[in-house]
């Protein structure tokens, strides 16, 4: 059913009412039952009646501007809208005769009016509702003519890399004013003027590229006509046909529609009955996609002896066998725990399921990581140790229903787009927000939507401030006895109130250390504490600090304690950076845990793994990916499979993994580009992006969604294939034909995923959320509903002792390093910064508050040295109020930054999850555009480029 779908998906025009009361009507002689508040329109369609119309979409609110859905309803003289006009009992309602009909061509003939009558000329032929409209009604001429007076000589806005605005085509029928603001939440565009001088405009902007526009394409996907329409249209035509499939990129795992000609993407579209994103998308989902057809990608295997040499282009069989005689040598020379592997949060979860499973099966060790281990590994551990569960509580859908909103050290205008857009209409209709972030973010205060508070405590300081919030609560007795009572252990929760009521965690004492005011403090707590159903949203300004782990345990304490959790509304939500953060950690990819987070060292558990898979498990945890590092300089880790990440980039202390990398005599590197890592490696074997295999991907809400193959990879082979095809050499038999024969074992395998199946999924409508096995037939939306997930089922109250950061300022390094994202890039810029998004983030910037940059004689657009106790880099500076005194922010989405070769070791003590967010830094002000290290990194690339040039001519 999903595999493929038609591209013109006639909606219902409105949207739909949920309502227990119904009402009976009448249309066309039609007895029909529908809800009230109901549209005439819907309830038309309902009884398969179709009401022509331009204006309405059931993606937006009714209306009725364009007068071409109007009906005749009984006892009324007029002649309403049937999509803003609700259904009553006992209407009867006639939707065509000719009266109706001529008042619906006469409406008609005054848009063609104003509109160009050539269709041969217009990208949208094919896929235009005016021009279906046009013929529905039979409308054949026209007899106005506004010679002068309408908008055929406007010119076209070329500007977005992405679509273009064509206004001689618009209609101006706002819906893409409205879907800019109903959908998206950014209200970049407007109607200015009326009559026909009315035009669609995008502000004080004169384009749309300089807009506040986000090219999300919402107004793109709303556009009735070719006015706003996507540049592969233009060049290519309209598709033909589609096949449903999910993004790639952030967490949040929007269902897409790739449309096509042949197996040729024409554009992506997001898919209405996407469950996460509800027929929304963001930039990069929408448009970021040609990076599979860039030139950039290796698509041919290589291997060289020493990274000094350059590549040679051989065969798969040849690549293959070399890294698996390598890794044989080594292991018989240095020993069997000599050898590891790295499975990608990119890929799908058969795929780092198969990685996992080499290392333990084929390797013989459990020296298996993910690139988890530097962004939500604290999660993991903490909501583990306090509810049960290593993932969040609630569905995305489940915002809708909260009162007080709660973002601590996240950015989702930035890394969650779809899932900010549903936030901010959330917040429009009335939910107060709490902003705890030590920089100023979009949501803080932007068109339409201001936190209530925002607490801009200090980098370091999570745990003081999610204290301080406890301390308030517990301390005015704002907590909710009963729950706690009846689904918690009460003595911990003793234990754990004789700790929190202490001085040490009150606001007073606190506002010392976090900077934030002790009445802020208390105000934003009781606000969370009384305000209705309250959830907290985190991202990785939580997880990633020397205290991530208990960070995570104080914001599960503070859901329990006033029992937001195990309903709509409220609960514990970690926001998962890439695509498939939550399912490469779900697949078994940490070295202590199986599949289904079961330690290695349960005999039960790794028995019937040593059963399914015909080999012996070592029960003694591997190396941790930072222990690879260590091991490797020190002389003890020589091998490394490198399945879909980039560590060079992406983990801290960039000096440190060189060395690592550089002291390993087998690197493999599986990816769709010669990454920085793989300046180190010996063998590369070319992957598959997500729109040339079959899989699934896990997101943040726990969602399984498939995505599947839509052409041929240019390397002949997927990444589960890969890995299988390199199983098979080392010796240890693997035997898969399809995905879903993958995920199959792993049902039979994993306790929370035993009914998950293809067949399952395709027919819940596209996804299924875990745990989903005989008590959960079809998954589990919200998980701790009536208890949790722990042994005994109760929740575990912890205390979170407050420990500063090691990462201290001092006369050298007088400022703090903080980290994120933009909305235009992704993660370390793989993907992305081979798209036109670089228009939008052609370099990483380092933002400075303005008293820091006066003091330091730094200008918007100077170049300036920033440097650390491990390195230093020269970026360009933006003085901005987005940030506190002795605070300076900066992205890692491009290489040459070396924005992780500012960032330390310093790491979380329960899982070694790095303090990216915290690092102690000077700032001045440098003629020179490149440090030392940006110097030899240039010197690296081109030496790069130079060896694959080599391969390529050979």
């Amino acid at each position: 059913m999903l595999e493929t779908v038609l591209i013109r998906e006639r909606d219902l025009g409105t949207p739909e009412v949920t309502n227990d009361l119904l009402v009976t009507l009448s249309i066309d002689g039609h007895p029909i039952e529908v809800p009230a508040g109901t549209s005439v329109m819907r309830a038309a369609t309902l009884a398969g009646i179709t009401i022509p119309k331009l204006c309405a979409t059931d993606s937006l609110e009714a209306f009725g501007s364009c007068r071409v859905c109007l009906v005749q309803i009984e006892g009324m003289r007029e002649f309403p809208a049937s999509c803003t006009t609700p259904v009553s009992e006992g209407m009867v309602v006639t939707t065509e005769n000719k009266r109706l009909n001529d008042l619906r061509r006469n409406v008609m003939e005054l848009y063609i009016s104003d509109h160009p009558l050539d269709c041969l000329t217009c990208p949208a032929n094919g896929d235009c509702e005016l021009q279906d409209t046009a013929g529905q009604l039979g409308l054949r001429n026209v007899r106005y003519g506004f010679e002068g007076a309408n908008h055929r000589q406007s010119a076209k806005d070329t500007s977005n890399p992405y679509f273009t605005f064509d206004p001689s085509l618009c209609i101006v029928c706002s819906r893409c004013v409205r879907a800019c603001e109903e959908t998206q939440g950014t209200f970049a565009l407007t109607v200015e003027n009326r009559g026909f001088n009315s035009v669609i405009s995008t502000g004080a902007a004169s384009n749309f590229l300089t807009s506040d526009c986000l090219s999300c394409g919402a107004c793109v996907n709303d556009c009735p006509t070719g006015a706003l329409i996507e540049n592969s249209v233009i060049e290519m035509g309209q598709p033909t046909h589609a096949v449903i499939t999910t993004c790639a990129y952030c967490g949040v795992g929007c269902g897409l529609k790739a449309e096509l000609k042949g197996d040729t993407v024409v554009r992506m579209t997001p898919w209405k009955d996407g469950k996460a994103n509800e027929g929304h998308t963001c930039v990069k989902g929408r448009f970021a996609w040609g990076y599979a057809q860039h030139p950039d990608r290796i698509t041919t295997p290589m291997i060289r002896k020493s990274i000094y040499e350059a590549w040679q282009a051989v065969s798969w069989e040849e690549a293959l066998n070399y890294a698996a005689t390598e890794i044989k040598r080594i292991q018989t020379k240095y020993g069997v725990d000599s050898v590891g592997g790295i499975t990608s949060s990119r890929c799908s979860n058969e795929e780092t399921y198969l990685v996992q499973k080499l290392v333990r099966a084929a390797f013989g060790n459990n020296n298996v990581d993910t690139c988890a281990r530097v962004c939500h590994s604290p999660t993991g551990f903490g909501l583990k140790q306090t509810l049960g569960e290593s993932a969040g509580t609630q569905t995305f859908e489940s915002i809708a229903q909260c009162d007080v909103i709660v973002v601590m050290g996240a950015n989702p205008s930035d890394a969650h787009p779809v899932f900010a857009s549903r936030m901010k209409r959330r917040i429009r209709e009335g939910a107060k927000l709490i902003i705890i972030d030590p920089r100023a973010i979009n949501l803080v205060s932007s068109a339409h939507v201001k936190a209530d508070y925002h607490l801009p405590l200090r980098p370091g300081t999570n745990v003081a401030m999610l204290n301080a919030f406890a301390h308030v609560i517990a301390k005015e007795g704002l907590y909710d006895q009963a729950f706690i009572q009846n689904r918690c252990e009460t003595d911990a929760f003793n234990d754990w109130l004789n700790f929190i009521l202490q001085d040490e965690n009150s606001p007073e004492t606190v506002a010392e250390d976090t900077g934030v005011n002790a009445d802020d403090i208390r105000a934003a707590a009781r606000l969370y504490a009384t305000g209705g159903n309250a959830a907290i949203y985190y991202g990785l300004g939580v997880t990633e600090h020397a205290q991530g782990s208990t960070a995570v345990m104080a914001i599960a304490n503070l859901a329990m304690l006033t029992g937001n959790i195990g309903k709509p509304g409220v609960g514990v939500n970690p926001l998962r950076g890439q695509n498939n953060v939550q399912g490469s950690c779900d697949m078994g990819s940490f070295p202590h845990e199986l599949p289904g987070y079961r330690h290695v060292a349960i005999d039960e558990v790794r028995e019937s793994f040593e059963k399914a898979w015909n080999v012996s498990i070592n029960p003694e945890p591997g190396l941790r990916l930072p222990n690879m590092f260590s091991a490797a300089v020190s002389g003890s880790f020589k091998a490394l499979y490198c399945q879909g990440e980039d560590i060079l980039q992406s983990d801290p202390n960039t000096q440190h993994v060189e060395a690592a990398l550089a002291s390993m005599e087998c690197v493999i590197v599986q990816d769709l580009f010669l990454n920085e890592t793989a300046k180190f490696a010996h063998v590369f074997l070319p992957g598959s992006s997500f729109l040339e295999k079959d899989g699934t991907f896990t997101n943040a809400e726990r969602r399984i969604s498939r995505i599947r193959k839509i052409s041929q990879s240019p390397s002949e082979m997927a990444d589960w294939e890969i890995t299988v095809a390199l199983s098979n050499a080392l010796g240890y038999e693997m035997r898969y034909e399809h995905p879903g024969e993958i995920m199959d074992e792993i049902a039979s395998l994993t306790p929370t995923f035993a009914n998950v199946s293809y067949d399952l999924i395709d027919k819940l409508g596209g996804s299924v959320q875990w745990p989903c096995n005989d008590s959960y037939p079809e998954g589990s939306p919200i998980i701790h509903i009536d208890h949790f997930s722990r042994d005994n089922g109760k929740g575990l109250f912890i205390p979170t002792n407050y420990i500063p950061t090691s990462e201290r300022v001092n006369k050298r390094f007088p400022l703090l390093l903080t980290t994120g994202r933009i909305l235009s890039q992704y993660n370390v810029g793989a993907q992305t910064r081979r798209t036109n998004n670089f228009v939008w983030h052609a370099e990483d910037i380092l933002e400075i508050h303005p008293h820091d940059a006066s003091d330091r004689g730094i200008k918007n657009g100077d170049f300036v040295q920033l440097s650390s106790r491990t390195g230093m880099t020269t970026l360009r500076a933006e003085v901005s109020t987005r940030m506190q005194p002795g605070v300076v922010y900066t992205t890692f989405h491009h290489p040459i930054s070396g924005t992780n070769v500012i960032t330390t070791e310093n790491s979380d003590w329960a899982t070694n999850c790095p303090e990216y967010k915290v690092t102690a830094v000077a700032v001045e002000k440098v003629e020179s555009k490149h440090s030392a290290w940006q110097d030899n990194w240039l010197k690296q690339d081109k030496k790069q480029r130079r060896f694959i040039a080599v391969s390529e001519e050979n």
